[in-house]
């Protein structure tokens, strides 16, 4: 098992799963406030969650190439929320991951 690529990620993967699930949530929620917000009408809201939807699944596959293989701390809620808001916060990771490498586990 120990060379098994898949049981070396498997923190990143339970932690990535487990946030893409919250941030179905989060868009959701959100979709439903903006689209009330905005116009009150249900093309709006599915739009407005397609489109966070969108935004949560790139976040999660930006953050599982940049950080996984460096993930080796088992999954906690801590560590889930921290998943969380990176996943909606790729876009900085993608701003200021350009300089040196991730120290090696």
């Amino acid at each position: 098992m120990e060379n098994d690529p898949l049981w070396k990620l498997r923190h990143a993967l339970i932690g990535m799963a487990l946030a893409l699930l919250a941030s179905v949530l989060i868009a959701a929620l959100a979709g439903r406030w903006l689209g009330d917000l905005f116009g009150d009408s249900y093309g709006l809201r599915a739009g407005i969650y397609s489109g966070l939807l969108l935004y949560a699944v790139v976040g999660a596959v930006v953050l599982f190439v940049k950080v996984a293989r460096h993930e080796t701390r088992p999954v906690s809620p801590g560590r889930i929320g921290l998943w969380v808001a990176s996943l909606w916060l790729w876009p900085l990771l993608l701003a200021t991951g350009r300089g040196k490498p991730p120290p090696a586990a």
